[in-house]
């Protein structure tokens, strides 16, 4: 990975545009009978034509050789990536958590993905899948390309180089990244190896949730994401594209780097977000607002107000309401939550849920904090708090989330995750209030 900066666009759903090229842009048209410098137009639809305008999202391409110039597909086998619906996985009514799975680092991007769960249907464009990926090896000369759905991915441990059809990008734990459902994308280790989570969102493109009573800034600015410029690279040497349809994988051969855009215009675009700049809210009074407060990107569904999948993260922050109990309260949710630790400490859980692990408590499963979280957080002075140094994120979703048979056999599961609760005391007594 370059040490140097790169450069980058910066807003959410803009109109954008990048040229590698003085001039390769056309200009008042998108397709000129022969575009500048021999290039070759191509358009990127990421939505129907007919999206309402707002929501529309597609891109021009102004490329060396077309994507039309690549082989036929051929499978490609996996053992451990799936799609939905996934046969034979059905969702748990019980709470689930694993420690870090210990996996084989000897691999790219590609090879290194395993589906933890999933739900809904690729096919139908509803539901989400949870990957982890693990990698030591740059793709080389290949690249991917999923057509089942959109990708955010969250590094917990490492760094990456992420190259897309619209350019380069840089990221770090503490960051996500979006690439669109359909966008060829390579990926490189900025270090010696590198890990973290996927979300496969197959439904509604993310986007920002609405900010309600908060008005017109906070939580995640629109300013703080960041989209590449354009930068192509120019080779006739063989390559290999890897395509994710309905679930399985597809190889097809290439005669040349298909990053070859040497500028583009367009919303249909890759980008980044520092969660560490999330504008976190919260009660200065009683109680503990929902955690809907820390929803950075949202995708919904055909039902108002209840998503596919949002995207919340547990940020730095501070804590002050008086005569509450602080941490998160127990709970049974309509929604699966998939929630993972990137680093630091998650202020619920002390013990047994360390950074890289994660847990999955699906619709209704009841959940909520370890018993000594409790006992601590009944005794505590509710002085100002500052939660440091942690990061915690959710995939929350309105459909169950089935495990995968992989998953459940992990030896990274852990079997006594209930024992957190057994320190849940009888304590009611009629005679004391």
């Amino acid at each position: 990975m370059s040490t140097a900066p790169l450069r980058y666009l910066h807003g959410f759903g803009n109109e954008f545009e990048s040229e590698a090229l003085a001039g390769a842009l056309p200009q008042g048209q998108f397709s000129p009978q022969r575009p500048a410098y021999g290039l070759y137009a191509e358009k990127f639809t990421n939505t129907a034509f007919t999206v309402a305008r707002e929501s529309n999202r597609r891109t021009w391409f102004y490329r060396i050789r077309p994507s039309v110039s690549q082989g036929a597909y051929e499978p490609l086998a996996h053992q451990l990536l799936r799609g939905a619906p996934e046969t034979g996985s059905t969702g748990s009514p019980n709470a689930l958590r694993w420690s870090p799975p210990v996996l084989d680092t000897s691999s790219d991007f590609i090879d290194g993905l395993v589906t933890l769960a999933s739900n809904g249907n690729a096919a139908l464009q509803t539901g989400m899948a949870v990957h982890l990926f693990t990698m030591d090896k740059s793709m080389a000369r290949r690249c991917m390309v999923n057509s089942d759905g959109e990708l955010l991915l969250l590094v917990q441990e490492g760094t990456l180089e992420i190259r897309t059809e619209c350019g380069l990008l840089q990221t770090e734990p503490g960051e996500l990244v979006v690439i669109p459902r359909g966008m060829k994308f390579q990926i490189s280790p900025g270090t010696a190896s590198a890990r973290g989570f996927v979300c496969e969102n197959y439904g509604h493109n993310l986007r920002l949730p609405e900010r309600g009573p908060v008005g017109s800034d906070g939580y995640a600015n629109d300013r703080d994401f960041h989209t590449p410029v354009a930068a192509y690279v120019d080779d006739d040497d063989e390559f290999e594209i890897v395509c994710k349809y309905q679930g399985r994988l597809f190889r097809a051969p290439v005669n040349h780097n298909p990053f070859d855009v040497v500028a583009w215009v367009g919303t249909a675009v890759p980008y980044k977000y520092d969660l560490r700049r999330f504008n976190a809210l919260g009660s200065i009074t009683y109680d503990h607002p929902d955690p809907s407060i820390y929803t950075v990107l949202s995708a919904p569904s055909d039902t108002p107000g209840v998503a596919n999948v949002d995207i919340v993260i547990f940020p730095p922050r501070w804590l002050v309401a008086e005569g509450t109990f602080r941490p998160p309260w127990f709970h049974r949710n309509v929604m699966s939550e998939f929630v993972a630790l990137l680093y630091g400490q998650y202020d619920a859980k002390k013990v047994g849920f360390e950074p890289g692990g994660f847990s999955l408590h699906n619709s209704y499963v009841p959940h909520g904090p370890d018993a000594d979280v409790f006992a601590a957080a009944r005794k505590a002075a509710l002085e100002p708090t500052r939660l440091n140094d942690t990061m915690a994120f959710m995939f929350e979703t309105r459909y169950v989330l089935n495990p995968t048979p992989w998953a459940l056999a992990c030896p990274a599961m852990q079997a006594n995750y209930r024992d957190c609760w057994r320190g849940l005391e009888r304590r009611f007594d009629p005679r004391t209030p």
